[in-house]
C-alpha cells in the first residue's frame, strides 16, 4: 500500500485540511463571553509553511467557522480559508478549477463524515489516527498520530518527501 500512497504523494499540487480533527484535537474550547478558541500544534503548522515553501498550495475546508481558524492560518500564510461550509464539495470543485488541477493531484486529510464526499474523490485521501471508523475505509493513508497532535505534518512530510523536496530553513 505504502508505494502507491508515495506514487499519488508525487504528484500533489494541492493540500486540503479540514480543521476540527484535523488541525485541532476536535475539543471545542469556549471562553465565558461566549467565543471560541482552538489549540493547533506548531509542527502542523511548521509542515505547511514547507508545503508552501516548496510551491505545493495549501486551502482550508472546514464545517466550522472561527476566527482564530482566519488568525492562524494568516499568520500561516494560508489565503484558501473557506469555513462553515456544510457540503464541502461545491468548494473543493471550485478550488480544482480555479488552480486547473485535476482530482488526483488533490490530497485531502479529514477525519468525520463531513469529509467523505471529497476524500472519495482526491487522489490521495488521508484519515488522521483517530479519525471516524467510516474514514479508514476511504482513506488510502492513515497518519500515526491523531489530529490536532502532528498528523497534518505527517502528510506533509509524507508528501515533501515523496517528491523529493526538502525544508526550506
Amino acid at each position: 500500500m505504502m508505494g502507491s500512497v508515495d506514487a499519488a504523494a508525487q504528484v500533489i499540487r494541492l493540500v486540503i485540511f479540514d480543521v476540527d480533527g484535523v488541525l485541532t484535537d476536535g475539543r471545542l474550547h469556549y471562553c465565558e463571553d461566549g467565543r471560541e478558541t482552538k489549540v493547533f500544534h506548531a509542527r502542523d503548522g511548521y509542515g505547511i509553511k514547507q508545503l508552501l515553501a516548496n510551491g505545493i498550495a495549501v486551502a482550508i475546508i472546514s464545517g466550522r467557522s472561527s476566527e482564530s481558524v482566519n488568525r492562524r492560518m494568516k499568520e500561516l500564510g494560508v489565503s484558501q480559508v473557506f469555513q462553515g461550509c456544510a457540503d464541502k464539495r461545491p468548494v473543493f470543485e471550485s478550488l480544482l478549477k480555479e488552480a486547473r488541477l485535476t482530482a488526483s493531484q488533490v490530497a485531502y486529510v479529514g477525519d468525520d463524515l463531513p469529509d467523505l464526499e471529497v476524500m472519495s474523490r482526491v487522489g490521495l485521501a488521508v484519515a488522521v489516527a483517530d479519525a471516524h471508523p467510516a474514514i479508514f475505509e476511504t482513506a488510502a493513508w492513515r497518519t500515526r498520530l491523531p489530529g490536532g497532535k502532528g498528523a497534518a505534518r505527517e502528510v506533509c512530510d509524507l508528501i515533501i518527501g515523496a517528491q523529493g523536496l526538502g525544508p526550506d530553513e
